[in-house]
């Protein structure tokens, strides 16, 4: 606080009006104005300002009434012993084994006995102005004090309330900037949730197209069953359908693992949406709140005592639990999308690799199929080539067997000449009747005729083994003829016309 610095007046008036302090500019005034503090040579000048002088006498000689200059010590005056009254005094000495003698005992009358020197009340009244400007200098200290303390009430409260107020808006932007978070992340996860329906919906789809190539692989092989005798055998076709059921299989386990993890994977989607909404409902009811707290004034009409309002709830949460909440959020939001999004390339990925694996295969099979067929029909034309070059042989031997059988007929002829020859030279008399050469040739050509009737025999008997074979071997061809052609009727008019039908690759992608 600012004072004047004045010379000493009349001691009677203990603060004149120049030694008032100065009015300062309070806050009731102006609530802007910030009060200084006095300092310390300020108080000095004010208590030297307060002692006082008489009107008239020197400032360096203190008034009669006062304690003088002699006996002060230190600047402050002591009391002088009073000694004995002298013997002009009136009385009698009355008392004591040596009161007759002069001096040793002082007179005694009625002022003898004096309480108080004219130095001890000088210094009383020392002290009562002393005392007197002290309490008039607590006055004007409390007074300042009272002064002060209502400016920097003012002042702080003031400062409090705009504190207050920075502090409110800056939680509302704290809040507003939260609140924007969320919104930003509900957003995303709408955007994900709607992605991964997207996805699930292709995942459905591609298990609806997944049926067909089952249903294809199941009745090539309930139709390659039904192949005749030798025929039922297990080809590559075969190995390859069994491959692709079993690839089938193991895609569509797959295929409905995906889809139940992200059934659970959107349901998680789900959860996080209403939990980042409800904290976004919440937060738009504080950021209202606060922004309405952030426009209160002093001059408001709507302001009211609240008792109790500085009562703290049990339910009320730190600062640090509230931003933590939403951070947690914001952090399960995170890894619950990174999740979605994984899981989404994983089935992305799935998909492709199976439709890819599922062409892959049923090229491998139509290729065996058209592989088996092309040997069938290799077979079915070399058995056919066969079966005529048997039916040739057989006509053949057939033709051989007549030609063998004739000359059997005319060898009787030649066997009978020679026999009738023979039979006739028996006939010759006596000597005539000898073994002559002609006989010897005769026995001769009958022998060599029975030997070339049964070498033609045994070449006619071969001939009709050759022929029954013949026979068997057509039956044979003929039949493995019939059921080659009737294994190439079931691969290629019934196997091959269902492959023409497999899905494509996108098909069995889901789109």
């Amino acid at each position: 606080m600012a004072q004047l610095n004045c010379p000493p007046c009349t001691p009677c008036a203990s603060v004149c009006i120049e030694h008032q302090p100065i009015q300062t500019e309070t806050s009731l005034d102006n609530p802007f104005h910030t009060p200084r503090e006095p300092t310390a040579a300020d108080i000095n000048a004010y208590q030297k300002e307060l002692q006082t002088n008489p009107v008239g006498l020197p400032a360096s000689e203190p008034p009669p009434y006062l304690p003088q200059r002699d006996g002060y010590s230190d600047g402050y005056p002591l009391a002088k012993p009073m000694g004995p009254i002298g013997p002009w005094a009136t009385g009698r000495v009355d008392w004591g084994a040596l009161s007759g003698q002069t001096g040793t005992r002082p007179v005694v009358n009625q002022y003898s006995i004096t309480r108080y020197s004219v130095d001890e009340w000088r210094q009383r009244n020392a002290d009562m102005i002393a005392s007197c400007q002290s309490t008039v200098d607590h006055s004007v200290r409390v007074e300042n004090s009272s002064k002060n303390t209502i400016i920097r009430t003012y002042a702080t409260a003031d400062k409090t309330q705009t504190d207050c107020t920075q502090s409110l808006h800056a939680r509302a932007k704290n809040i507003d900037d939260l609140k924007s978070d969320l919104n930003r992340a509900i957003s995303a996860m709408q955007e994900e949730i709607t992605a991964l329906e997207r996805q699930r919906r292709r995942l459905k789809q591609s298990l609806a197209v997944l049926r067909m190539p089952e249903a294809i692989a199941n009745e090539c092989l309930e139709r390659r069953t039904g192949r005749p005798d030798t025929e039922l055998i297990r080809d590559r076709p075969e190995e390859e359908l069994i491959r692709e059921i079993s690839l089938i299989s193991e895609i569509k386990a797959i295929l409905l693992q995906t889809l139940a993890n992200i059934e659970q994977q959107q349901s998680d989607n789900r959860a996080v949406r209403q939990r980042m909404e409800f904290d976004w409902s919440e937060k738009k009811m504080a950021h209202e709140n606060d922004a309405i707290n952030c426009n209160l004034r002093n001059q408001s009409t709507n302001t009211l005592f609240k008792p109790g309002a500085t009562r703290c709830s049990n339910e009320q949460s730190t600062e640090i639990y509230w931003e933590k909440f939403t951070r947690e959020t914001l952090d399960m939001f995170n890894d619950c999308r990174r999740k979605s999004e994984q899981l989404r390339n994983t089935l992305d990925a799935i998909l492709t690799n199976a439709a890819r694996d599922l062409r892959t295969q049923a090229d491998s099979v139509e290729r065996a199929l058209a592989s088996r067929i092309s040997c069938m029909e290799e077979i079915r034309e070399k058995l056919e080539i066969d079966l005529r070059t048997t039916l040739q042989r057989l006509a053949d031997t057939e033709i051989q067997i007549g030609k063998l059988q004739v000359a059997i007929r005319n060898m009787d002829y030649g066997m009978m000449v020679v026999q009738t020859r023979l039979d006739n030279r028996n006939q010759r008399p006596r000597v005539e009747n000898c073994r002559d050469q002609p006989q010897a040739l005769l026995i001769a050509e009958v022998k060599s005729l029975e030997e070339g009737t049964s070498a033609m025999n045994a070449q006619l008997k071969q001939e009709e083994d050759v022929k029954l074979e013949l026979v068997n071997r057509r039956n044979e061809l003929e039949r493995e003829i019939m059921l080659k052609r009737r294994t190439i009727a079931i691969d290629r008019d019934r196997c091959q016309l269902l492959r023409s039908h497999f899905p494509s690759s996108t098909a069995l992608s889901g789109y």
